[in-house]
C-alpha cells in the first residue's frame, strides 16, 4: 500500500513538472517579442535602484512616487538626449549616401589625384594597371554602402511604432521591477535547487560582472565614439556623428574596433593630399583613443568580470548576430552570467573534481631523424 501511494505521489508530480514547462514555455512564447524589452528594463532598474532608494527615502517611503521619478529622469536624461542623437546621425547616414556615390564617379573621371597619389608611394605602383577597374569597384561598393545606408534609416522609421511600444513596455516594466524586483528575484531564487548561501553568491557574482560589464562597455563605447567623432569633425570629414556611432560599437572589440574605422579615414584624408590632418588623426587615435582600451578599461571594468579579450569579442560578435544592434550590450551580459555559472560550478564541485597537472610540451626534436 505504501509503494502503491509513493508511486502514485511520484506520477503526480512528474504530471505536475511537465505541465508547469508546458505551460512556463506556452507563456514566454506568447510574450518573446517582449522579452528584450523586459531585459533592457531589469539592467535599467539594476543600475538605476540606488537613485530609486534615494528618492524613496526622500519621499518619505511612497515606493510608487520614486519610481515614477527613476522612470522619469531615465527618459529625460537618457532615453531623451539618445533619441535626439539618432536623428542627428539618420540625417548624416542619409546625407553620407547621398555624396558617396558622386564623389566615387568624380575620382573615375578625373583619376590625377590617383596618379599623384601612387607617385607618392611608389610600392603602389604595380596597381597603376588596374587603376579602372579598383575605381569601378569602389563605385559599386560605394552604391551598396548608400543604398545598405539607406535601407537601414527606411527600415528604423517604418518600424518606430514597434520601437515607441517597446519603450513603453521597457518603462512600464521597470517601474514594477523597481518596486517588486527583489520580492521577484527572491521567488525565482525558490525554485532554484540550491542552497541559500549558493543562490546568495551567484546573485551578488552575476551583478558585480554584469555591472562591471555594462559599466565597461556603455562608458568605453561613449568615450571611443567621442573621440574619434570630435577627431573627424576637427577633420571635415563627413558625417562624423554616424562614424562616432560606429566606432562605439565596434570598440567592444579590445585593441582593433575603433581601427577599424579611422585607419580608413586616415587613409582618405592622405589620399585627398591632407597629409598634416592624416597625421594628426593618426596620433590622436593611436595616442589617446587607444590609450583608453590600456587604461580606461581595466579602471572600470577591474577584475570582476574575469573575461578575456577572446570572450569580449565573441560575445559581441555573437551577440550583434543573434540580437541585432541591442547584442553589443547583452552578449557581454550573457557571456558575464557564463562565466559566473561555471565558477560557482567549479566552487560547488571542487571536492569533487580532479586536480589538473601542470600541461608540460615534450621539446620539439629539431635534429635528424635516425
Amino acid at each position: 500500500m505504501h509503494d502503491r501511494t509513493h508511486a502514485i505521489e511520484r506520477v503526480k508530480k512528474v504530471i505536475l513538472v511537465v505541465l508547469a514547462l508546458g505551460i512556463s514555455v506556452l507563456f514566454l512564447s506568447m510574450i518573446r517579442d517582449l522579452l528584450m524589452a523586459m531585459f533592457f528594463a531589469a539592467i535599467a532598474s539594476g543600475i538605476t535602484h540606488p537613485l530609486y532608494r534615494s528618492l524613496q527615502m526622500r519621499f518619505g517611503g511612497r515606493s510608487g512616487l520614486a519610481s515614477v521619478a527613476t522612470v522619469g529622469l531615465v527618459l529625460l536624461l537618457v532615453i531623451g538626449p539618445a533619441a535626439a542623437f539618432f536623428i542627428v546621425v539618420t540625417t548624416e547616414a542619409i546625407h553620407l549616401a547621398q555624396v558617396v556615390g558622386p564623389w566615387v564617379a568624380d575620382q573615375i573621371r578625373h583619376a590625377g589625384e590617383i596618379d599623384r597619389f601612387m607617385d607618392r608611394f611608389p610600392r603602389l605602383k604595380p596597381l597603376a594597371p588596374y587603376r579602372d577597374q579598383i575605381l569601378t569597384k569602389l563605385g559599386e561598393v560605394a552604391g551598396n554602402v548608400g543604398s545598405f545606408i539607406v535601407d537601414m534609416v527606411t527600415t528604423a522609421a517604418r518600424e518606430t511604432a514597434t520601437t515607441l511600444f517597446l519603450l513603453f513596455v521597457m518603462l512600464y516594466t521597470m517601474y514594477f521591477f523597481l518596486i517588486d524586483g527583489r520580492e521577484l528575484l527572491r521567488k525565482i531564487l525558490y525554485y532554484l535547487p540550491l542552497e541559500p548561501e549558493d543562490e546568495n553568491k551567484m546573485v551578488a557574482r552575476f551583478v558585480s560582472v554584469a555591472r562591471a560589464t555594462i559599466k565597461g562597455t556603455l562608458v568605453i563605447s561613449a568615450v571611443h565614439g567621442s573621440l574619434v567623432g570630435i577627431a573627424f569633425w576637427i577633420a571635415d570629414l563627413e558625417a562624423p556623428a554616424l562614424w562616432g556611432t560606429v566606432v562605439a560599437v565596434l570598440s567592444n572589440i579590445p585593441g582593433i574596433g575603433s581601427a577599424l574605422v579611422w585607419v580608413p579615414a586616415v587613409i582618405y584624408v592622405g589620399f585627398t593630399g591632407h597629409w598634416t590632418a592624416a597625421i594628426v588623426l593618426t596620433t590622436w587615435c593611436t595616442a589617446v583613443v587607444g590609450a583608453v582600451d590600456y587604461f580606461l578599461r581595466p579602471w572600470l571594468i577591474g577584475k570582476d568580470t574575469k573575461m578575456s579579450d577572446l570572450l569580449v569579442f565573441l560575445a559581441t560578435v555573437g551577440g550583434i548576430a543573434l540580437f541585432g544592434m541591442s547584442g553589443f550590450l547583452v552578449g557581454p551580459i550573457v557571456a558575464a552570467l557564463f562565466v559566473t555559472v561555471w565558477d560557482l560550478y567549479g566552487e560547488a564541485f571542487k571536492d569533487v573534481l580532479p586536480e589538473v597537472a601542470p600541461i608540460s610540451v615534450p621539446p620539439s626534436r629539431t635534429g635528424p631523424r635516425r
